[in-house]
């Protein structure tokens, strides 16, 4: 299972992340994300050049359930060239914009709403848009499981994993080794972590985002992954 950094804090990407990009290089972490809020477009184009040279996979979130903004979005990662694109539910139109490019499109599954986004559907509803994702074309779903207001954030995972081959990444409120290894065992792909490591809410009394970041991939490390 891949843990994928996201150089964010709020859902917005953290006006040093240069600087955090430098400071962390050395940890082994292989997959990195942001958004396209918080800092500039220069700042976006120097940071994703930066992620380029250290040869991880490169991630963009949308940030808006707003489809003409997402949409917005999906053109910022076709301009970037980032590897997959996550979030927003405008799958066609999406795809339809990605189409000439290289970079792989995760859509949200179920229902986002709210901001911060929280997401409503059943383990049922997940699996459907799923199954039609896929179908699509699309390389996998983005699942916002720890912020659902219907069920239990595994069961939705489960759900998810048996409805489709493609990459299922698991997005937001994850805050510890126990969600890490209950993801892994549920059969998620990957999953993100941003603003608790930023927050050191990990790790309350370690210190530093180095410590809060390989108290994940520790944890990673020792996670059983759902074949």
């Amino acid at each position: 299972m891949d843990f994928i950094f996201m150089l964010t804090r709020d859902d917005r990407t953290v006006t040093d992340c240069l600087d955090i990009v430098e400071n962390v290089r050395d940890l082994g972490i292989t997959h990195i994300g942001f958004k396209d809020i918080g800092v500039d477009r220069d700042t976006l184009t120097r940071l994703h050049a930066a992620l380029r040279a250290l040869e991880v996979t490169t991630y963009l979130e949308v940030v808006s359930t707003d489809p003409a903004q997402a949409l917005a979005s999906a053109r910022v990662a076709v301009d970037l060239g980032v590897d997959l694109l996550m979030g927003g539910t405008e799958v066609e139109e999406t795809l339809g914009l990605l189409q000439t490019s290289a970079t792989g499109y995760l859509p949200f599954v179920g229902r986002p709403f709210g901001h911060p986004t929280r997401l409503a559907g059943a383990p049922d509803r997940i699996a459907g848009d799923c199954r039609r994702a896929e179908a699509a074309g699309c390389a996998g779903v983005d699942l916002l499981a720890y912020r659902a207001t219907e069920a239990d954030p595994l069961d939705l995972v489960r759900a998810a994993r048996a409805a489709t081959t493609g990459r299922l990444v698991v997005a937001g409120s994850i805050t510890g080794a126990a969600q890490i290894r209950g993801l892994g065992a549920a059969g998620a792909d990957a999953f993100t972590i941003g603003s608790a490591a930023f927050d050191g809410s990990l790790r309350p009394h370690a210190g530093g985002l180095r410590s809060q970041l390989s108290l994940v991939l520790d944890a990673v490390r020792t996670t059983h992954v759902c074949a």
